[in-house]
């Protein structure tokens, strides 16, 4: 068993998948580090040596992971909240935040909040 940042990893899974438990690691980012390690990316986890090991954990000590990227997106957050910019609004109402159509997409949040707590927010 591997352990890296808190995580303990089964040795069936291949290293790329298993850096995608990683908050902040997305499949891609994962197929990135390993380029750059010079590890194959299917490898098993039973077959990382230790020197491949601390290779990745070096490399990831270096990245903002974990609880502080969680931090860092709720100080963002509440930066849009004191400002009280239309982001935050839409943050607040779990609607799309990007300015994406909602006229067919977010169906579901729409649904999910009723059309009696966003009109009231919209109009003020």
């Amino acid at each position: 068993m591997l352990r890296l940042l808190w995580h303990v990893i089964p040795d069936n899974k291949s290293i790329w998948i298993w850096l995608t438990f990683i908050y902040g690691i997305g499949r891609a980012l994962s197929r990135k580090i390993l380029d750059k390690l010079n590890i194959p990316f299917m490898k098993k986890v039973a077959d990382i040596s230790f020197e491949e090991e601390k290779l990745i954990s070096d490399y990831l000590k270096d990245m903002v992971l974990e609880n502080d990227l969680r931090r860092e997106v709720q100080t963002n957050i509440k930066r849009l909240k004191e400002i009280k910019c239309y982001r935050w609004m839409r943050h607040n109402l779990w609607l799309p935040v990007r300015w994406q159509n909602t006229k067919k997409n977010a169906k579901t949040a729409m649904k999910l909040l009723g059309r009696a707590r966003v009109r009231p927010i919209l109009k003020k």
